[in-house]
């Protein structure tokens, strides 16, 4: 099993300063056009969902949302919104056939192996519905390090990203970069792409 014991620690040991640090979702352009681009009431993974804000959103607008997330005390964040079934799991229990509308991944398979990566775009190929949407996001660079307070990160080029999408069976439709301040204290560079299965 893919679970990094020292990352999953680090968010469980810090679930509320993390989501009292991260940008209300309501502000989340990237969320609302994921939003829209799905079926009234669709089904929704968020995938590594940490404190559920867009899970939250999500259930909102009226999609039926499944939050999930290696961190219990993340789980039990996310699961205090109405509307939201959340549940303890990791990257290697994604399973499931055409089972949803649309998968949230947004900056949490950048906590995975570099090696593990293919076998999991493609676990979240199959659970898509033909034309699901995927948004990920990731942090851009190179090789895997910890950050300043434990986290393993794994980097991507955004060629290499693309790549690994296509192979898995996704077409990109759009993409966005920038940099943001982490839990960490220091910026990083980032990019999020959309994906349809």
């Amino acid at each position: 099993m893919s679970v990094d014991a020292e990352t999953i620690a680090v968010y469980d040991a810090r679930a509320a300063e993390y989501a009292d640090m991260t940008e209300p979702e309501e502000r989340n352009t990237a969320l609302a056009a994921f939003i829209a681009a799905l079926p009234p009431g669709g089904a929704v993974l968020d995938l590594g969902c940490g404190p559920g804000h867009a899970s939250a959103v999500m259930a909102d607008a009226g999609l039926k949302v499944t939050a999930t997330d290696a961190s219990a005390e993340m789980v039990a964040l996310a699961a205090r919104h109405p509307g939201v079934t959340a549940r303890r799991m990791t990257f290697d229990e994604i399973t499931g056939k055409a089972a949803y509308d649309g998968i949230w991944a947004n900056f949490s398979l950048l906590h995975a192996p570099r090696t593990d990566m293919p076998r999991y775009l493609s676990a979240l190929h199959a659970a898509l519905k033909p034309g699901g949407l995927l948004h990920i996001g990731l942090k851009t660079g190179k090789g895997a390090r910890r950050d300043g307070i434990g986290r393993l990160y794994t980097y991507f080029t955004e060629a290499e990203i693309r790549t690994l999408l296509g192979n898995a069976g996704f077409t990109v439709t759009s993409q966005r970069t920038g940099s943001d301040l982490g839990l960490d204290g220091t910026i990083a560079p980032w990019i999020t792409l959309a994906a349809h299965a």
